[in-house]
């Protein structure tokens, strides 16, 4: 259930039953062909899908996170670490002070993987009652990688492992074939000028795009293990 769905009253009353909620984080970024949104669009709808026969309230994503890779593409944002980790911090703080004491953090961005240590260091801090906190990455996560695997190994940033249909742009058309691919030792001490040179459409390489069913066996597999985190992912 959509935290935009409902009104206070409405969380106030599942939270009486129930004290999980649903935070997902994204970005707002370039993805080469695909939606600026992407990061977010997958991270929320993911949340959305897995949540919603549990009835776990899932609250708007948060758009922005940290890219400053890619920072020289128009329409890319980025948040710097310390603003990144105090926006986070004070959502946290919020959450835990409404009395939400099991809240899972849904990412869909590479880039937001140092809150990770964030999260462990707020779980940390004396409360007058434990909150557990599980940040996930759905995107990698054990068995949607192993899913996207069975099909490509190459699953970069742009390419056709977030080339679903609610990720495409009206409009546009996705070249067939695949980009070359950048290493990623390479790509993670590229400079925001350097990263706009060596890949002048966005995409990091690999094929551009798989047939909607592939895509619906990933999305499928991501969808169930968000659902698994949520129904078993606290101690």
């Amino acid at each position: 259930m959509r935290v935009f769905d409902s009104n206070w009253m409405q969380i106030a009353d599942r939270l009486e039953r129930d004290d999980r909620i649903v935070l997902p984080v994204g970005s707002t970024e370039q993805h080469g062909y695909l939606s600026l949104g992407t990061d977010a669009l997958l991270a929320e709808r993911v949340s959305v899908e897995a949540a919603e026969p549990l009835g776990v309230p899932v609250l708007p994503v948060l758009p922005f996170g940290m890219a400053p890779y890619f920072a020289r593409y128009p329409g890319s944002m980025t948040l710097r670490i310390g603003t990144y980790v105090a926006v986070l911090r004070d959502l946290l703080d919020c959450l835990a002070g409404q009395g939400f004491r099991r809240i899972a953090v849904i990412n869909g961005h590479g880039g937001n993987a140092p809150v990770a240590g964030l999260i462990r260091e707020w779980i940390s801090e004396p409360r007058p009652e434990r909150v557990q906190v599980l940040f996930h990455s759905w995107y990698n996560a054990p068995k949607t990688a192993e899913a996207a695997s069975r099909f490509d190994e190459d699953q970069y940033h742009g390419s056709w492992l977030e080339n679903f249909p609610w990720t495409r742009v009206a409009g546009v058309e996705i070249p067939e074939g695949s980009a070359p691919v950048l290493p990623r030792s390479q790509a993670n001490n590229l400079t925001a000028d350097e990263m706009r040179e060596r890949s002048t459409d966005g995409s990091l390489g690999g094929a551009y795009r798989r047939s909607d069913e592939d895509m619906r066996v990933v999305w499928d597999a991501g969808v169930a293990e968000v659902r698994e985190l949520l129904e078993e992912g606290w101690l």
